[in-house]
């Protein structure tokens, strides 16, 4: 595929493309609040961290989002995705000087998924947080297998290998095979509450009855409370470390 991945302060123009793009995460994913803090804003106050992909007809068919943020020590936070975006957050408003990047999210357009671009993507974010000069870009990666494996706890799932020694799971490979060092389990990564209503509409659930509910594209289970009308979702990741130099 004849190919160009640009970031938003070179192309600014893409950005009103970028939430237009078709995907195909599910709808109760879109739903984490932490996203508010970066998202709304990616394309301005982190535009040179927000990547698309355009083909040789000039349409967008990827995106790439990362964020700046001062760790401050070796220890990744076990709230992952959404400890990143709270941290991102802090340090733009407080004025630090930020020494990691963090992955978000790499989304390729339904129509073309499978013709290496998701192999493209992240050794583009490593190449442009190198090239801001940063030594390090983490991920908390969402296993791409996991939610055919609902009940197996995290922890158990990333650990699992090929017998190349390679993980099992096709996106924890796509990162080792560009380098990526596989660490520890963010047991919390992301928060996802909502009101019954709110968790049907998100899913076309019933969630009638209090327990665990096994919602299509989730990596655990939902854990509802019919008493209490609400339903709490909380994903677990797995961290990943590129050294950059």
């Amino acid at each position: 595929m004849d190919l160009c991945v640009v970031t938003l302060a070179e192309r600014p123009e893409l950005a009103s493309l970028l939430w237009e793009m078709a995907d195909t995460w599910p709808a109760f994913m879109k739903e984490d609040p932490a996203a508010d803090l970066v998202y709304p804003v990616a394309a301005t106050e982190w535009a040179e961290f927000t990547l698309a992909a355009v083909d040789g007809d000039g349409r967008l068919v990827a995106r790439a989002l990362s964020v700046p943020f001062l760790l401050g020590g070796d220890e990744l936070p076990g709230n992952g995705w959404d400890g990143v975006l709270w941290r991102a957050a802090r340090t733009r408003r407080r004025g630090d000087v930020p020494d990691t990047v963090s992955a978000l999210e790499i989304t390729v357009r339904p129509d073309v998924q499978g013709k290496g671009l998701s192999a493209v993507m992240p050794a583009a974010l490593r190449d442009q947080a190198a090239r801001l000069g940063f030594a390090r870009l983490v991920a908390p990666v969402r296993p791409s297998g996991k939610h055919l494996r609902l009940r197996t706890p995290m922890v158990e799932y990333a650990a699992e290998r090929r017998q190349d020694g390679l993980p099992a799971d096709p996106w924890l490979r796509v990162h080792a095979r560009a380098g990526g060092v596989v660490g520890e389990v963010a047991s919390r990564s992301m928060t996802i509450a909502g009101t019954l209503r709110e968790w049907r509409a998100w899913t076309g659930l019933p969630f009638d009855a209090t327990g665990d509910v096994e919602v299509p594209g989730a990596l655990v289970p939902v854990h509802c409370d019919t008493a209490h009308d609400h339903a709490v979702y909380v994903e677990p990741n797995v961290w990943v470390t590129h050294a950059l130099r």
